[in-house]
Order: C-alpha cells, then structure tokens, then sequence
C-alpha cells in the first residue's frame, strides 16, 4: 500500500471518466490501491461514453489526446472519433488495472467530512457508504446536458432530443432534421449528417468563428512505425508548429488586443470569406464577436458541408416548437422528422448534484453561491483533503484537457504528500491565500478575451470567465510546485 513506511490513505474517486481513470492509474503505479471510483453510468469513460452522435471528434489531436503514460500507436487519424477515444479509454482502464476498483450505477448522493474522524463520508445511490481519507472529484464539467425552454417542445411529433442523449431510433437519412446550437457538437453534427438528411436546418442563435485545421488518416505503415518506434508519437506531441498554435492562443487569451489574437482572428475570417461562396450565406455566418470570444471551433470542412445542396442556415429568433416543426418569429415553420438540441451543458455543477458538506457542516452549494471556484482549480478552504480535476477556473477548453488532468495530479500529489508522511490528518488551502488568488484570478479574467463581449458557456452568472486567465507557461508552472505557505496541515 504506497510506499513503505508511508501512512495509508484510503480514496474516493468520483467519475470514471478520463480524469477518474487517470487518478486510478497514477495511484495503482505508486502502490496505492486502497480506493474505489465511483461511476454513476453503467460503463467508463464519461463525456465520450455519454456522446456518441454522429460526426463526433476530438478537437484535440489524437496523439495529444493521450495519456502519457499510455500512448496509442493505433491512432487512426490526427483528430480521432468519439468511438476510438472510449475504446482506448476502456483499454487503459483494463490495462492499467483501474476496471476492478470501478463501482458502476453507483452515483454520489451526497459527501460530508467528519470533523471528529478527518474522514469523508461518502453516500452512495445504492444505499450504501463508503469512508475515505481523500475525495478526488473527477466529474468534468460536460455531464449535465442544457435543454432549452422551447415553448411546445414537447408536441413536437418527431424525435427530439439532446445530442447527449443520442436516440437511435431518429429518421437521419434521407429525413428533414434540425439541429439548434452552433458549438463544437452542432458545427459536428451538421458536416456528418449534411450528406445524410435530405433537408438539413442549422438553428444558430449566433454563429461561430472557425479555426480552420487539416485532417488526416494515418497509414497501416505509419501505426507499425509508432508501435515500433514510441518516439515517433513523442515527436508529434512535442511538434514545435503544434505547440506554438496553443502558445498563440493561451498568450491571445489574455490579451484580446495582442498581435496573437489578431492573428488569430485574421485567419478565422478568411477561411470564412475564402471559403463561403455565397456573399448572404457568408454574412449569415459572419459572428458579430471577436475569434475565442466563445469557445473556438475547429474544423477542417464545415463550410464546405453547410454549402451543400438542402442544407440551409437560420439565424431567426425560435417563436416554439410544433409538431410539425420549428416555428421562426417571423412566421416561417421548418417542418421536420427529426430535431436535435445540440445545446451544451450547464458547466457551473461540476461534482454537483452530490451534496458536499465540508468542514463545521459548511455547504459547498453555500460556498459557491456566488460563483464555483477554488484555489487553483484544485481545492477549497473548509473542504480538508477534497482535489478537483478539471475544476473551477481550470484551463477547460484552453489547450490539452489530459494534460491539465495529469499536471494538476502531480500538484495534487505534493500537496497530499504531508499526510502520507504522517504530519497531519487534513490539507486544505488558507483562507488568506484563496481569497488572494481568486480576487488576481478575477481581476485577470475580466481582461481575457473570454470577456471581450459574448455570451459563452464560459462565463459564471455574474459575466465573470470561469476559466484559467493566464498562459500556458504559467499554468504549468503553477502545477509544478504548490507554494507550501498556501496551505495548512492539521493534525
């Protein structure tokens, strides 16, 4: 049980999904299998086990989108499919051992920590309970799917659904299908079923910026030579072109009036202007915000698909919905067979709706009234030996997700690692240093580009960016050493 001489400690892990996997594995390679992860589905591997729509991609290359202890030579493409990324999850969980410590259907209800023992008492939605030293929260932020208020949406005579909620039983071919929303999903939707559907509606309520990037399969020849050759995946993960493209935008991200973001800008409207043909088409899609405003789209062919005969762009007001169709404000009625609402996740829930119950019985729906937050990204005072992955303020969105993730495992470990020497029983951040790092967190993120004037998924309920408000470099430096005078160990 972890390193000899060392105190044992016993850990939840909530969520199965890329996070909560790579928890298990980091733990089982240290020695440490005292834990249990806790998934509330019937199967691993979270937002890619819960999206499976058709068209669904990573916009994160393929090779980067791994985890570096588990490369994948078997990649098929740069940017791989959503059935490829659950699989290969799937495999590193059997693999690396984690699949025995997964309890299934098992959903957190609730998390209360136990002043008298130092321990987290953890209630299951089964009925049982489970005792821990450490909560590791890898819940993600894409997991409680965004309905919209549609007046009549329920009369609708076809299918109608959230592309998080996939029915296959949906007329797709040949059929009149609409799709609302214009994120990364819907953008991904329409190129996969534009040649599918015989009339294809895109319900933007504002368009997109694109970014545009170049799509490939790699050979038989080119698997074999990474399976052979593992520095070959190394090369393309450290790729120089790569890299600067995410230096780029997470230095752009804070500057929105920087020459980087500029630039970006630059080439997100000419592939619309060089791209869409049709001078009112390219109006339609033209966003009234600057590029990364909203998250940035990546795509290596949707204004070539949403030019394809029988697709058409609407950007009208949505009066209700009918059972016909989608009745526009000004009248019109797009009669459908089918409608998918590919609008988003409430990103604001994180662990929640477990109910978390902290230090002096403190609430941490209480503590996050205001907004969600914690101390960079990981962790709260008044929450003792509770680590978030992907968290509040995290870089979500801003380059690499598992990168982030194993980073902030590696802050986690040193901040954790007091109690494995015995020192004390709980770790949690000061008061005094929280409060000093969220109030430079805000004060950054108003700058942001994030900040510079659209609504986005991004943004708290106070019009703050919830997300990390600084560069790469400093993320990364930040994770490497967490400044011990932030933190307090008690016995």
């Amino acid at each position: 049980m972890g390193t000899t001489g060392e105190t044992p400690l016993r850990y939840a892990i909530i969520g199965a999904g890329m996070s909560g996997i790579m928890a298990g594995a980091k733990l089982l390679k240290r020695g440490d299998s005292d834990f249990v992860v806790f998934e509330k589905g019937a199967e691993i591997g979270g937002t890619w086990r819960d999206n499976r729509y058709p068209g669904l991609t990573c916009d994160t290359p393929s090779h980067t989108y791994s985890y570096s202890f588990a490369l994948n030579p078997e990649w098929s493409a740069y940017y791989a499919t959503g059935p490829e990324i659950h699989a290969y999850f799937k495999r590193v969980a059997d693999e690396s051992g984690v699949m025995p410590h997964v309890r299934f259907n098992n959903e957190v209800r609730a998390c209360v920590f136990d002043d008298a023992t130092a321990k987290w008492h953890l209630t299951l939605s089964d009925g049982s309970t489970y005792d821990a030293d450490i909560v590791i929260a890898a819940s993600g932020v894409l997991h409680n799917p965004k309905v919209p208020e549609l007046p009549g949406l329920e009369s609708f005579a076809g299918k109608a659904f959230h592309s998080a909620r996939w029915d296959d039983d949906a007329l797709l071919d040949g059929a009149r299908v609409g799709v609302i929303g214009c994120g990364s999903t819907g953008i991904q939707l329409v190129n996969a079923l534009s040649s599918r559907a015989s009339r294809l509606v895109h319900f933007q309520r504002s368009p997109q910026w694109i970014m545009p990037v170049v799509q490939f399969e790699y050979t038989a020849e080119q698997r074999a030579a990474f399976a052979a050759n593992p520095q070959l995946i190394e090369d393309i993960r450290t790729n120089a072109e790569y890299w600067d493209a995410v230096y780029r935008f997470t230095e752009g991200v804070t500057d929105f009036t920087s020459p980087q973001m500029q630039e970006i800008e630059d080439i997100c409207r000419r592939n619309l202007e060089d791209n869409v043909h049709d001078p009112v088409l390219c109006e339609k899609l033209r966003p009234n915000y600057h590029a990364a405003c909203k998250r940035l789209i990546y795509s290596w062919e949707y204004y070539e698909c949403v030019q394809r005969p029988g697709v058409f762009v609407e950007t009208g007001g949505i009066e209700r919905i009918e059972p016909a169709g989608v009745r526009m404000n000004d009248g019109t009625l797009h009669e459908l067979d089918t409608l998918i609402l590919a609008t988003g996740f409430d990103a604001s829930r994180f662990i929640r709706p477990a109910v978390v119950s902290g230090r002096d019985g403190r609430l941490l729906d209480d503590f996050w009234e205001e907004r969600p937050r914690a101390h960079y990204a990981v962790s709260m005072p008044g929450f003792p030996n509770l680590f978030m992955l992907n968290g509040p303020g995290a870089p979500v969105g801003n380059f690499p997700l598992i990168d982030i993730a194993e980073r902030q495992w590696d802050y986690i470990e040193q901040v954790i690692a007091p109690l494995r020497k015995g020192e004390g029983r709980t770790v949690e951040p000061t008061a005094e240093a929280f409060d000093a790092y969220e109030e430079r967190r805000i004060a950054a993120a108003r700058k942001t580009i994030f900040g510079s004037g659209c609504t986005s998924w991004y943004l708290d309920k106070t019009g703050i960016p919830a997300t990390w408000p600084w560069g790469y470099h400093d993320f990364a430096k930040a994770m490497e050493s967490p400044v011990t005078s932030e933190f307090v160990v008690s016995a």
